[in-house]
């Protein structure tokens, strides 16, 4: 579907992924938890025996560093960290264990960094096992794992696929020496294409690529070459990212050279070919990035309307609690959010004493709560209904930028809610940025304070906290 090139320029502004909500600029420092506990407690006896939870590992190490890369991560060659950290994710663990009073149903286990692959297979099985034992696999379970197609070799997947993973996301991000020595990410394609058939001759049912465009050097010539080469392995899914450039949040992006930045009109048309390649070989667009063929489970989920998303993006595994573990890593019970220690020594000591290692998170309220769905509705089915009992609170804040939305063609507006149109959701997070009450909220109280001062607000510009480290910048443009 083309998109008046008008329209894009309008929007093409800071909006944030929305894999949570509020989203991690509006969390609090010095976290209650004692009340986090309660909480995680609360939820586990509701979730464990009707459905199962999720775990998110965060694996930090990388031996080099990707300059666009905004996560949290530790440069090293020196794989004796290994053990260290491995030791204290479980001991973390194990201190979770104590707040539950039946085994943990594991229905969702994803694996991210960093580069999970740094560790060592064997490694990796005794971390993993380790996580296993004691708990119960859910029989509809969903292990997946990130891998590098530089260092993930054979026997990493051999491991993996006996310990129940079934899906593998590979970083590919650009196939064209130019960009990828601008990122200094170097990565040869014989290494992906190895890394791909290695993971189906093994049996791993699905394997994902991960695209970005608005890099450096960046052409549109360079980016079919990188998605006419990605899709020529028929990878099941692939997720289409826009980089974010924030070099104030991100200190390594300072190494890029901004003049080798498209602008944000090439920016567009980067985006615009690069939806129309992907989806004239077979992806379907399913909103917020993502591209799945007809066979992958997540094009079946976002048929049926039973698509869930969390931290790890979007899932087919709609489970209640969501528990992070590693450094940085998030935690999410349905009604409180909780972040570990972004750093090393931080993590370590916490969890060296058998305590928890959460810094910061948010207690959700009532409107939030209300708040939230919406925004889950609009991004994993496309449409949402109104709650009547917050009629004012909608009228004041959301309803407005709906009216004008509409007019732009990115939904059709009812009196007891709405509907994305095609366009509505190829752009979806301005739709969800209308329910977004903590952002809107900011950005008006920065705006009178702007106007108090004399100057003009930022538009759009996000809030001044940092974002979260375990899952990238919270906020990129528009497209």
């Amino acid at each position: 579907m083309e998109i008046n090139p008008a329209l894009l320029q309008k929007l093409n502004q800071p909006v944030p992924r929305y894999t949570s909500y509020p989203t991690v600029p509006f969390w609090k420092e010095n976290l209650d938890i004692p009340r986090w506990k309660s909480s995680f407690r609360e939820r586990f006896a509701e979730c464990n025996a009707s459905e199962g939870i999720s775990l998110y590992l965060h694996l930090p190490f990388c031996e080099s560093l990707c300059i666009y890369c905004g996560c949290n991560k530790k440069i090293t060659t020196n794989h004796k960290v290994e053990e260290e950290y491995l030791q204290a994710i479980l001991s973390e663990w194990k201190t979770y264990l104590e707040l539950m009073d039946t085994p943990p149903v594991i229905r969702e286990l994803h694996i991210g960094g960093g580069t999970p692959t740094f560790f060592s297979p064997d490694n990796l099985d005794r971390l993993i096992s380790g996580i296993l034992s004691g708990s119960v696999v859910h029989p509809e379970h969903a292990f997946s794992i990130e891998g590098h197609p530089n260092n993930t070799t054979r026997e990493h997947l051999a491991t993996l696929h006996r310990l129940g993973f079934r899906r593998i996301s590979y970083g590919v991000q650009d196939l064209n020496k130019e960009v990828q020595q601008a990122i200094r990410r170097i990565q040869p394609f014989d290494n992906l294409r190895r890394a791909t058939g290695e993971a189906r001759e093994l049996g791993f049912a699905a394997v994902n690529f991960d695209l970005i465009y608005g890099l450096p050097l960046q052409t549109l010539d360079r980016l079919q070459h990188t998605i006419l080469g990605s899709i020529s392995l028929r990878p099941d899914r692939l997720a289409f990212y826009s980089y974010a450039h924030t070099p104030w949040m991100n200190c390594s992006q300072r190494l890029i050279n901004e003049l080798d930045l498209p602008s944000a009109t090439q920016k567009m048309e980067l985006y615009e070919q690069g939806k129309r390649w992907l989806t004239e070989n077979g992806y379907s667009n399913i909103g917020m990035d993502h591209f799945a063929l007809p066979t992958d489970e997540l094009y079946t989920a976002w048929q049926s309307n039973t698509l869930h998303r969390n931290f790890m993006g979007y899932t087919t595994q709609a489970t209640g609690l969501m528990l992070g573990l590693g450094v940085s890593a998030i935690s999410d019970t349905g009604l409180a959010f909780a972040q570990n220690d972004k750093t090393l020594e931080g993590y370590y000591r916490a969890v060296s004493v058998g305590g928890l290692a959460v810094t910061r998170g948010y207690f959700l309220t009532a409107e939030d709560l209300v708040f939230r769905r919406h925004i889950l509705d609009i991004a994993c089915k496309g449409s949402t209904i109104f709650d009547r009992a917050w009629s004012a609170t909608l009228e004041e804040w959301t309803l407005p930028l709906l009216r004008e939305l509409e007019s732009d063609g990115l939904l059709v507006l009812r009196e007891d809610g709405l509907t994305l149109s095609g366009t509505g959701r190829t752009l979806l997070r301005h739709v969800c940025k209308a329910f977004d009450l903590h952002l809107l909220r900011d950005e008006r109280a920065r705006g009178n304070a702007s106007i108090r001062c004399g100057k003009s607000a930022l538009a759009g510009a996000p809030p001044s906290p940092n974002p979260p480290s375990s899952s990238g910048p919270q906020f990129s443009n528009a497209i």
